[in-house]
């Protein structure tokens, strides 16, 4: 039987109450905690602490990596302005001028979403709303833009920030629901956050009923990290049974529910309270898909990737993305060559059975739409790089393959040149002409 365990999280205000910290921390350590932290968020709670990190060995465990800021997460130049800040005790309005303008050279939303991928109806931006793909809007419930813990890698670390300017949510459903109405392509929505799995049961449920009357919706998708960060939600607490009858009712609404389910690591899947969650949830009708980025210092190597999707089909999960880290926040500390990347995934695919490869990768969510890295090719003898849309702006541009040079070095879509001499991509005349129009 699961021991009933309440949940305690912190955060850069008082992390030094973990024991683990007295124990294991030095005061070097702790002070690169608190100058990263103060830039970039920081959170994490108990049953990460307890449960999933190797203290003896955490300064090289993927946890710990995964959720305690690291010195290497900001460029030198901002480390040192940070630090001397807080040693010099400024006022908090001078030190948050300071982090501000740090925050806003880590390009806060990137791939176009501020600009690109927001609606709009009725001559007015719908706000907490992305629909960048026909079939697919994105929704950011306003009561669920935080996490039961924080990534260090995490691409919408400005939900957490506290500025308003840089954050997407929503408090209401029906304009939405307005939206999806005049809009007969859409399909899908994903309730995004943040984790909308932080809420309780009958807020989640206002946020979700409403698409259940609509029938061109086919599919509710929900995107969270709670399975690996708080799974005990699945399980034994007050709300358990009131989240799980909501599954069901999506379910018997005709409703297809993916439970877009965020794992970074295998280590995420080896306790009991996990794989009973995974079971709770599964039991509802919900199906279980995984995705994760490919990143250093955490799950860089394919033996880890075969591991993972290798426990994740043993559980009953859907391998679903290898992404790769996007191009904001601490993305240079994280980042894996595009090439290397593909070999990663290679050699993990090929050593998983046929039910596993359910999975695509690796993965770029650009501004130009979902791109794959298929790999290099030789044409005429010369090496190249290959690479397809899984997704796109345009729909006309899926499964279009495309070539650049082969470049080793490339960690982004943007870093790569067009091969045979061209001076753009397909894809960039139309995403030129875009911008000019709007």
């Amino acid at each position: 039987m699961i021991q009933t365990v309440g949940i305690k999280t912190f955060t850069l205000r008082n992390y030094k109450e973990i024991p683990q910290v007295k124990k294991y921390l030095s005061k070097e350590i702790q002070e690169h905690i608190r100058v990263v932290g103060t830039v970039l968020p920081f959170k994490v709670n108990n049953y990460v602490v307890d449960e999933l990190i190797d203290w003896d060995h955490f300064e090289d465990d993927p946890i710990y990596m995964l959720t305690f800021p690291q010195k290497g997460m900001l460029k030198p130049k901002d480390y040192k302005i940070v630090k001397k800040a807080l040693e010099e005790d400024i006022s908090p309005l001078e030190l948050n001028k300071i982090v501000n303008h740090i925050r806003s050279e880590l390009n806060p939303n990137p791939a176009g979403q501020m600009d690109h991928n927001v609606p709009v109806m009725n001559g007015e931006r719908l706000a907490g709303v992305q629909h960048k793909y026909e079939q697919t809007i994105l929704f950011f419930p306003s009561h669920g833009q935080t996490c039961h813990a924080y990534c260090t890698f995490c691409f919408r670390w400005p939900q957490f920030v506290g500025n308003k300017e840089i954050k997407f949510a929503r408090e209401e459903t029906e304009t939405v629901v307005e939206y999806v109405k005049k809009h007969p392509q859409i399909t899908d929505v994903l309730i995004t956050g943040g984790d909308p799995m932080t809420m309780r049961s009958d807020r989640l449920r206002a946020y979700i009923e409403p698409f259940l009357e609509v029938d061109q919706i086919k599919n509710i998708r929900i995107g969270t990290k709670s399975l690996s960060y708080w799974p005990y939600k699945y399980v034994n607490e007050p709300d358990t049974e009131a989240i799980l009858e909501l599954f069901r009712d999506v379910k018997k609404s005709g409703k297809q529910l993916a439970f877009m389910a965020h794992v970074n690591h295998p280590a995420e899947l080896s306790t009991p309270v996990l794989k009973l969650a995974v079971e709770n949830i599964l039991a509802t009708g919900a199906q279980i898909r995984t995705q994760s980025p490919i990143m250093k210092h955490i799950n860089d190597s394919s033996c880890t990737w075969r591991d993972m999707w290798t426990k994740q089909v043993e559980l009953g999960m859907i391998p679903y993305y290898m992404f790769i880290a996007r191009e904001t926040g601490a993305k240079e500390f994280f980042s894996v060559p595009l090439v290397r990347a593909w070999e990663i995934f290679k050699h993990a695919y090929r050593r998983v059975s046929g039910i596993a490869r359910t999975v695509r990768g690796p993965i770029m969510s650009a501004h130009p739409g979902k791109v794959a890295v298929l790999g290099p090719t030789f044409i005429n003898g010369e090496k190249k790089l290959a690479l397809s849309f899984v997704q796109g702006r345009n729909p006309e541009w899926i499964m279009q393959t495309f070539f650049a040079e082969y470049d080793e070095e490339a960690e982004w879509l943007d870093d790569l040149q067009p091969a045979f001499e061209k001076e753009r991509f397909f894809f960039e005349t139309e995403l030129i002409d875009d911008v000019k129009l709007n």
